[in-house]
């Protein structure tokens, strides 16, 4: 999947689940319920340990299915990007801007998603390749904030993530965001091994696409 071709299969799905999980089964079965849920964007986190091994897994075992993109997420680094780019991985989402990281997705044609508050980080994240930024915490801003960006940048992307509820998320789309990022309740359902719950929720989700 090309950098492109990812960045379009994201818009495309409009919701992207943060899993992060205390162990390699918790992060794989979380994955793995929301794929049954309907929601095919999964960002692996790297606060679990076992990120690279989890991104392995699911990129083999979705290897036949183009419409499942998983991607990485709390990259903070470039050498910890390579990692999760060899392990697989369609895009990598940093919490905050780093240009090495961006670099180094650039070389592989990988999609760099980094997390961005103001008008002047996105536009380094734009000057740098960037096609889609993270606006984090979204909770601080609200979805008026989103008509504040797009009025001198809108050809901006952007996917909301900290505060995105089923409560709330039709309204950021309809202020523009290209996606949504969660994870909170998924993440509190996988360490009680709700995964079957995961996958309801997930369900809708897609319903308000």
């Amino acid at each position: 999947m090309g950098k492109s071709d990812t960045i379009s299969t994201l818009r495309e799905n409009k919701v992207v689940v943060v899993i992060r999980g205390a162990t390699k089964e918790e992060g794989i079965r979380a994955a793995i319920a929301c794929v049954d849920g309907g929601i095919k964007a999964i960002e692996v986190a790297y606060t679990n340990q076992y990120a690279s091994e989890i991104i392995q897994e699911l990129r083999t075992l979705y290897t036949n299915d183009l419409s499942v993109c998983i991607g990485a997420g709390t990259v903070l680094d470039a050498v910890t990007a390579r990692q999760a780019i060899l392990a697989g991985a369609n895009y990598i989402v940093s919490p905050s801007f780093h240009l090495e990281t961006a670099k180094i997705c650039n070389l592989y044609t990988v999609p760099y998603i980094p997390g961005c508050m103001t008008l002047t980080e996105m536009t380094v994240a734009l000057e740098a390749g960037s096609e889609l930024v993270k606006l984090f915490p979204g909770s601080a801003f609200g979805p008026k904030y989103i008509a504040a960006i797009k009025a001198p940048l809108p050809q901006v992307g952007i996917m909301v993530t900290g505060g995105v509820s089923l409560e709330n998320a039709a309204e950021w789309f309809q202020a523009g965001v290209d996606a949504v990022g969660i994870g909170g309740e998924f993440n509190t359902l996988a360490s009680q091994g709700r995964y079957d719950k995961i996958s309801e929720i997930a369900k809708q989700y897609r319903c308000l696409i």
